[in-house]
């Protein structure tokens, strides 16, 4: 028998179905709440509002798992890579090997852009942040390349196109905005060691392929391929159910993640440390971050979801150790972080607020060790989420139960009123 929750409105009394997922979570259908009483809910946030079913990522916050399709992402960062990872969200499974090599060459044969593209870099300020040009530049790419006739190619196309071009616009902004020449993929370079030849190569000195930065930029990708119904991926959801084309959902998604909150804080975190560095005042950022009164925010502590420690974070934290000691790299903003993650971790107030280390606290550092400049870092979180957006967007594509997004809301603005002639007022 369906179980179902009782709601008592007035004299009446209402049933409404509870569903529950493969993982046992449970949820409140509502969805003819104000059908059957004129009654809406209000949740500000979203945060106990399920949007959708979904078949790709699982997460609970409250034991600190995060599985892609299933599979711990604990084990696809030991042993899968990006592009690999990229395959089982968008296509529901683990590639078999001739299915990986076959996607692997469609990411190279799709991985240069339109010449014509340079201009519109040109364009721009140099002082433009790459997040704004990475949207735009995105939702330009629909002018370039239009859709085709067959649905399923279509998607298929644009899907390898964008994971493709999406990592060569990113690499050809930072040289252009260098004053750099642009270098192009290679294509006997996998994904990953693609994007880091054309961000750091240059006609004078080539650029040596290290595998173990090589395997850091893979893991820092699959820990960002997807996080179950984020502002960018809800963005990415709400904007596609217009039935819009591809790029236009990504770009939304790209604007979405810019913010602070949501996919800026690993570049945030590095700017707090530098500060702690320059001018000695941890103590006074902890009291800071302690005081109800004050509106200032530790950067890279605590997180939404997770009420315990994001299981990102230990893989980062372990993959930030590794390069820094294999590339002999001795980093004053990593000092400043382990002596702020230590106070942190036996700090009454931190532990009663669960504010716990988050996979931007170390996240940053990985990337500023590779040699990514700071304001490239949601860019490249971007490029890591890319799968995660594309499958979502698929997946309500999909839908037999599609419907546009339309929330509603409870007014609280002045009751009608008259209409006063400029000449009374």
């Amino acid at each position: 028998m369906t179980e179902s929750v009782k709601l008592i409105y007035g004299d009446k009394e209402y049933q409404l179905p509870v569903i529950m997922g493969s993982e046992k979570e449970k949820a409140i259908d509502i969805s003819k709440l104000r059908q059957k009483t004129g009654l809406i809910t209000l949740d500000a946030g979203f945060a106990n509002t399920g949007s959708c079913t979904s078949s790709i990522t699982f997460m609970d916050g409250e034991k600190g798992i995060l599985r892609y399709r299933g599979i711990p992402v604990e084990q696809l960062a030991e042993k899968s890579t990006f592009a690999e990872t990229a395959y089982l969200l968008i296509h529901g499974r683990l590639p078999r090997r001739k299915d990986l090599t076959d996607f692997s060459v469609l990411l190279n044969d799709n991985s240069l852009v339109h010449e014509d593209m340079r201009a519109f870099y040109e364009s721009y300020p140099r002082s433009s942040h790459p997040m704004g040009i990475l949207s735009s530049m995105v939702n330009a790419l629909r002018s370039f390349y239009p859709e085709l006739h067959n649905l399923q190619e279509e998607i298929n196309m644009t899907v390898t196109r964008l994971l493709s071009k999406v990592r060569t616009l990113a690499a050809m902004s930072y040289k252009i905005s260098r004053g750099h020449k642009v270098v192009y993929p290679r294509p006997d370079l996998t994904y990953c060691a693609n994007f880091l030849n054309m961000m750091f190569a240059t006609p004078v000195r080539p650029y040596e392929i290290d595998p173990d930065v090589v395997k850091a930029l893979n893991v820092f990708w699959i820990l960002h391929a997807d996080h179950e119904q984020n502002c960018s991926t809800s963005a990415v959801r709400v904007v596609g159910s217009a039935r819009v084309n591809l790029y236009a959902a990504i770009s939304a998604g790209i604007a979405a993640l810019w913010g602070p909150l949501h996919g800026g804080a690993n570049q945030a975190v590095v700017e707090m440390l530098t500060e702690i560095v320059e001018n000695k005042n941890m103590k006074q950022m902890i009291e800071r971050a302690k005081d109800k009164n004050d509106s200032f925010r530790l950067m890279g502590f605590g997180h939404r979801v997770y009420k315990t420690y994001d299981p990102r974070m230990k893989i980062m934290k372990k993959m930030c150790d590794t390069l820094l000691e294999k590339l002999n790299i001795t980093d004053p903003l990593l000092d400043a972080a382990i002596e702020l993650e230590q106070i942190a971790l036996n700090d009454d107030y931190f532990i009663e607020h669960n504010l716990y280390p988050n996979v931007d606290f170390y996240s940053g550092i990985v990337l500023r060790t590779i040699g990514i400049p700071t304001n490239m870092f949601t860019v490249m979180f971007a490029i890591g989420r890319l799968p995660g957006w594309i499958a979502q967007w698929k997946e309500s594509i999909d839908d037999p139960n599609w419907k546009l997004s339309r929330p509603r809301q409870i007014y609280t603005g002045p009751k009608e009123n008259r209409y006063v002639p400029i000449e009374e007022r």
